[in-house]
């Protein structure tokens, strides 16, 4: 379907009048109060200060060493998140607590602790030295490191080699699974355990605030959450599949007296999405009912999402003193559209079934769901790079009216990461900077290319990859 994306409307009249029709729910504030407004505020986390309500989302980088390490590349984006302004960094990257865990062969990745120490000393200097940049205090800002096991999404050198919470026909097809993929035994998992407390501990001696235990976009624990039919431990009834998430949240605490902990949580999830041809609309595929696997989702109708048991792991977490939600929807794998809005799809994806603000409101209700239920959670919302040069307007309002506490960026970030800090400080943003949603920086990772912005960063443009991204943008068609 062809949709106006948000950067198509010079004026707040007009993108309000699509907001009204594509999304009416969502509400934008006209004039954005810099640090006067609702964005600016302090939020006091118990264990630590945020000095505004401005949130960096991990990403997985694809600029790594095959050992696990960063590069100049990894470092230098860390230092745009400091630069950033935010006032937490949720992770910066998703960082894999084990080497066949990795979700590609350049991503970051626990080998050994004296190495993870020194790099993760590295990272969080980078965010520091980012902020000293911005002309901001180097210790305002509060850091997180994501912790993550790619699961059945596991290609550690290049290839897949998937590890499996579960087997699942339909989603074994979709995925490319073949049919003699290993599926982690209940001591293959119990053995992670230690793996995610490593690294927690390492996190905390160098100096990060708190640790994410990922739960989302179909890796391992998202999975395990779904993992209906899997029998042991694990598996089965809510506590079974639930289980893994909290013995690791529990370990990491008995092991870091001190360190915060949050979830990046999936809230929401459809059947998977695929279209006859690239480009062309996604349109569920059909599984069998009623589901025997599946997280968020309807199981009478997949192409529904349902909350219910998202809501009672957030009671849970809560209980168990986890506050900091990050709250996202679907997978990059299998329903992208509704987790990462677009006006342009990937060169793989499908086009959008439905006008990308209205998936986007779809994402902002079950946060504001979350909150409401739990008003004692601290919660991130997603989605708003797709709103462009809009983002602040509608972040103001969201946060102003109740609906999250913190509103987070993740790609517009790689290619305008003072964003947030120019909308504190009352700037015009800069146009020729911001995110237009091309998914050049999906585009790039998929094609083996390291990870950035090539149309936007000056940096990556001058890449003799990133011409190879802009190019295959071309013959695809879809840019206008």
């Amino acid at each position: 379907m062809s949709v106006a994306s948000p950067g198509r409307h010079k004026t707040f009249a007009s993108f309000a009048a699509h907001l009204a029709e594509a999304a009416p729910t969502l509400a934008a504030d006209e004039a954005v109060a810099g640090a006067r407004g609702a964005l600016g505020q302090t939020l006091e986390l118990g264990w630590a200060s945020v000095e505004n309500r401005w949130a960096i989302h991990p990403m997985e980088g694809w600029d790594g060493t095959t050992d696990g390490r960063p590069t100049d590349w990894t470092l230098r984006r860390w230092r745009k998140f400091g630069e950033s302004g935010a006032g937490l960094v949720w992770g910066g990257e998703a960082y894999a607590v084990d080497p066949a865990g990795r979700a590609n062969p350049n991503q970051l990745a626990f080998f050994d602790a004296e190495r993870t120490r020194e790099d993760l000393a590295r990272l969080l200097a980078e965010v520091h030295a980012g902020r000293t940049e911005a002309g901001l205090d180097p210790s305002g800002v509060v850091v997180g490191l994501q912790l993550t096991h790619s699961g059945r999404h596991s290609r550690p050198e290049g290839k897949k080699v998937p590890l499996l919470a579960a087997r699942v026909p339909w989603l074994d097809a979709h995925t490319g699974v073949a049919a003699d993929a290993r599926v982690l035994s209940d001591e293959d998992l119990q053995a992670l355990v230690p793996r995610f407390v490593a690294v927690a501990r390492l996190a905390q001696e160098v100096g990060f605030a708190f640790v994410d235990v990922k739960a989302c976009h179909g890796y391992l624990m998202h999975e395990l959450l779904g993992a209906r039919g899997r029998s042991g431990r694990f598996g089965g009834d809510f506590v079974g599949r639930t289980r893994l998430l909290l013995e690791v949240i529990a370990a990491i605490q008995e092991a870091c007296p001190g360190l915060g902990i949050g979830s990046r949580l999936c809230l929401g999830d459809l059947a998977p999405h695929t279209a006859p041809e690239a480009g062309a609309p996604g349109r569920p595929i059909e599984v069998p009912l009623p589901l025997e696997h599946g997280w968020a989702m309807d199981l009478a109708d997949p192409r529904r999402m349902d909350p219910g048991e998202p809501l009672r792991l957030v009671g849970e977490l809560v209980e168990r003193g986890v506050r900091l939600i990050n709250a996202t929807v679907g997978t990059p794998y299998t329903c992208p559209h509704v987790q990462r809005p677009a006006a342009y799809p990937p060169f793989d994806g499908y086009g959008p079934p439905e006008d990308p603000l209205t998936s986007l409101e779809r994402q902002v209700a079950l946060t504001r769901e979350v909150k409401r239920a739990h008003p004692q959670a601290v919660v991130v919302g997603t989605g708003y790079s797709y709103l462009q040069e809009w983002a602040p307007h509608v972040a103001q309002a969201e946060v102003a009216g109740g609906g999250a506490d913190l509103v987070g960026l993740g790609r517009m970030v790689l290619s305008y990461p003072r964003m947030p800090l120019d909308s504190l400080r009352g700037r015009p943003l800069e146009r020729k900077r911001i995110c237009r949603t091309f998914s050049d920086c999906t585009n790039g990772p998929r094609s083996g290319l390291r990870s950035g912005c090539a149309p936007l960063d000056p940096d990556y443009f001058e890449l003799a990859e990133a011409l190879r991204v802009r190019k295959a943008a071309l013959r695809s068609g879809r840019r206008d």
